[in-house]
């Protein structure tokens, strides 16, 4: 099953939801010492929960960019598949791309896109639309 964003009737596709959750993940282990959403709630409390208010799309934004200049300094083996389970590594194991050189470019959506390109182009339709994003299943 595909999951995605969407915002009214605009849709941007994610890949799969252990995908989504791996990238969620990944920025709580590396980035939040406090635990989950104590950095960055409005990504991962708001908008993992399911629904981000189109109010708070700027903020998330910011929150997205910082993210992405920190996860610049891991290596892409430093992934975290699902931190309820650190044992658990994704079904492509170390088989990437040489193009992906850390964690700020690691996640791919399942179309070929930047993930955090598609994260942050959908939060500003979000807001220019005045219209919550939802994580959604295709």
């Amino acid at each position: 099953m595909v999951v995605g964003f969407k915002i009214d009737f605009l849709w941007y596709e994610v890949g799969s939801g252990d995908f989504l959750h791996s990238f969620f993940s990944t920025i709580s282990y590396h980035l939040e010492p406090g635990g989950w959403g104590t950095q960055y709630p409005y990504l991962l409390k708001h908008l993992y929960s399911g629904r981000l208010n189109w109010k708070d799309a700027p903020k998330a934004i910011n929150e997205a960019e910082e993210i992405r200049l920190k996860l610049e300094k891991f290596k892409p083996s430093q992934v975290i598949w699902d931190i309820e389970d650190l044992s658990k590594q994704p079904p492509w194991g170390e088989n990437i791309s040489p193009e992906i050189t850390s964690l700020a470019n690691y996640f791919v959506t399942s179309d070929g896109r930047d993930l955090f390109d598609v994260l942050v182009k959908a939060l500003q339709d979000s807001y220019d639309e005045k219209k919550d994003i939802v994580v959604e299943d295709l």
